[in-house]
C-alpha cells in the first residue's frame, strides 16, 4: 500500500481533506487544481472510463474550491459577476454560470449554489476568483462578505450512483432534482448534496464541512458503495470531452468569450440587469464572431492519451486554430478533440488537417458533444 508521505509533497500546495484515503484507495499520481492537489491516476484511464459509465466511481474533487458570497447585497453582488439571468433562483438551487471581465472573457465557469437567501457558493474551476471577488467589492457599495469556507466536495458519478447513495443516505436523496442540493448527515458528518458533477453522467456531488472529516467520509462511502460496483476513481478526461465539458485553461481561458463557446444560452444581453462585461459581450454580438470552438474527429490511429500541449489546425496549409483538448474514446472508437477555429471553417463536416508534432493528419468537423447530445444521462 503506497504510504501519503511518499509523495513528497511540500506545504505551498494544499492537500484535500480525502488526499490520506485517496493514496490507501490507490491513488498513484496528482496534478495540481487552484493550488491543491487532486488525483489523476487510479491505474489504467481507460479503464477508469468504463467504471465510470457501466457502474460508478468516487472522486475527489475538493480542488472545486468555494467561494462564498454572503451579506444583504449577496444577490445583487453575484448578478454583477455574471451574464446569467439569477433572478428566479431558489434556495436548494444550483446553476452553470459563466463569470466574465471587463472585456466580456471567461474567468470561470463554476456552478453556483444558493445556500441561504443571503448566502451563495460559486464551486470553481481552476482560476482564482476568490481574489477577484473581494477585488470587485473593495472599492463598491455592496454589503458582502467574501470568503473561502471550509467546504469540499466529492463526486459519486455513474449508473450506479443512485442505488449507492440511497444505500448511504436513505430514500431521502431520490427526492433531488437535477441541479437542486439539499442538507444531510451521515455519522455525524454534516453535507451538503448536489444533483451536479463533471462527468455527463447520472452523479452527486457531496460537500463536506468540515475538512476534519474528510477521510472518514471518503472510506465510509466506498465501505458501503463498494459492494455495490463503487470505485475509486478521478474525473475521466475520456468521458468529459465525449460530453463536450469544458476545461479552463484548455479549452478556455482568460482570452476566450463565451460566445465563441456557444454558451449563448448562459448569457442574457437582454435582461435589464447589469453585469461585469456587459457591454463587451454586446459588441463582440453585435460584430459577429471571428471564431468558434467545434467538435473534430482526427482520423488517425488510436491516440494513447490525451494531448499535452495544444496543436495547429490547418486548412489548404494555412493554421486556422488549435486543438485544445483531443482524447481516444474506447466507445466510440475515434480520436475525438474540441478546437477553436476561424469561423469560416467552423460548418459541419469541413475537412482540416491536425498537426500534432510528428504527422499532419487528417480530420472534420462534427456535432458536439460527441455522445449524449441531450444529457438525458445525467438527468435521468
Amino acid at each position: 500500500m503506497t504510504n501519503s508521505n511518499d509523495f513528497g509533497f511540500g506545504t505551498q500546495i494544499r492537500k484535500s481533506p480525502f488526499f490520506d484515503a485517496t493514496v490507501q484507495w490507490g491513488a498513484k499520481d496528482f496534478s495540481v487544481y487552484n493550488h491543491m492537489y487532486i488525483p489523476r491516476d487510479f491505474g489504467n484511464p481507460e479503464e477508469n472510463f468504463w467504471n465510470l459509465i457501466n457502474d460508478a466511481i468516487l472522486c475527489d474533487v475538493a480542488v472545486e474550491r468555494q467561494v462564498q458570497i454572503k451579506g444583504p447585497d449577496a444577490s445583487k453582488f453575484v448578478q454583477m459577476m455574471t451574464p446569467r439571468d439569477l433572478s428566479q433562483m431558489k434556495v436548494g438551487q444550483c446553476k452553470y454560470v459563466i463569470l466574465t471581465n471587463q472585456f466580456g472573457c471567461v474567468l470561470n465557469d463554476p456552478i453556483l449554489l444558493r445556500v441561504e437567501e443571503e448566502c451563495y457558493w460559486f464551486s470553481l474551476a481552476d482560476s482564482d476568483i476568490l481574489f477577484w471577488a473581494q477585488g470587485l467589492a473593495v472599492n463598491s457599495e455592496y454589503d458582502v462578505e467574501i470568503t473561502e469556507p471550509d467546504v469540499s466536495p466529492l463526486q459519486v458519478q455513474g449508473p450506479k450512483s443512485r442505488d449507492i447513495m440511497v444505500k448511504v443516505f436513505g430514500n431521502k436523496i431520490l427526492d433531488l432534482k437535477y441541479y437542486w442540493f439539499n442538507r444531510f448527515s451521515v455519522n455525524d458528518i454534516d453535507l451538503v448534496i448536489s444533483r451536479t458533477g463533471w462527468s455527463s453522467e447520472l452523479g452527486y456531488e457531496i460537500f463536506l464541512l468540515n475538512s476534519d472529516q474528510g477521510n472518514d467520509l471518503y472510506n465510509h462511502l466506498m465501505k458501503l458503495g463498494g459492494p455495490m460496483g463503487l470505485k475509486p476513481g478521478h474525473t475521466s478526461t475520456i468521458r468529459r470531452i465525449e460530453g463536450g465539458m469544458l476545461s479552463y485553461h484548455a479549452d478556455m481561458t482568460i482570452n476566450t468569450n463565451p460566445l465563441e463557446l456557444g454558451m449563448d444560452k448562459f448569457i442574457d444581453l437582454d435582461k435589464d440587469f447589469n453585469f461585469v462585461g456587459k457591454e463587451a459581450l454586446s459588441q463582440i454580438s453585435a460584430q459577429g464572431l471571428k471564431r468558434k470552438q467545434v467538435g473534430i474527429i482526427i482520423n488517425n490511429d488510436p491516440m494513447k492519451g490525451p494531448n499535452t500541449r495544444f496543436w495547429d489546425v490547418l486548412h489548404n496549409e494555412t493554421v486556422i486554430g488549435r486543438v485544445t483538448s483531443a482524447v481516444y474514446s474506447p466507445r466510440l472508437k475515434k480520436n475525438i478533440a474540441l478546437a477553436m477555429i476561424d469561423i469560416n471553417y467552423s460548418d459541419i463536416g469541413t475537412s482540416l488537417i491536425v498537426d500534432n508534432g510528428f504527422d499532419k493528419v487528417q480530420a472534420h468537423v462534427v456535432e458536439k458533444p460527441f455522445y449524449d447530445p441531450n444529457k438525458s444521462l445525467a438527468t435521468s
